[in-house]
């Protein structure tokens, strides 16, 4: 999908606000108590580093429509995160002001993914 050699993911805005998200929740995550280490503390990691990856990984893809599987495969991991992040703050896991945050920015980066994928539908 790249348009011109100066074109790069990095660029997308969706992109550099998931790679911030990704920052917070690594932070966020190091207080969770340490049994959760390999459950759920994994589990969010890896859903948010998702995020952002499958935008670069999806850019880099030959036409639209494999572009949009990886784009359609990070909305389902920020989903799998939001989920995630409830339960973490159903567990008094996340203080409740971290948890507004980290569930608002998610919801900002959803609304951008999904008008992303439907420009590049059209």
């Amino acid at each position: 999908m790249e348009s011109s050699k100066n074109s790069t993911f990095r660029k997308l805005l969706v992109w550099q606000k998931s790679m911030a998200l990704v920052t917070l929740i690594y932070s966020e995550v190091m207080v969770f108590p340490p049994d959760e280490l390999y459950a759920l503390t994994s589990q969010i990691k890896r859903s948010a580093t998702s995020i952002p990856s499958n935008i670069a990984e999806g850019y880099g893809r030959e036409g639209k429509k494999d572009y949009l599987r990886f784009l359609n495969i990070a909305l389902s991991s920020l989903f799998e995160l939001q989920t995630q992040l409830e339960i973490a703050y159903n567990l008094k896991f996340l203080k409740q002001d971290n948890f507004i945050k980290l569930y608002n920015d998610s919801r900002e980066i959803e609304r951008m993914l999904s008008n992303f994928i439907r420009k590049i539908k059209n």
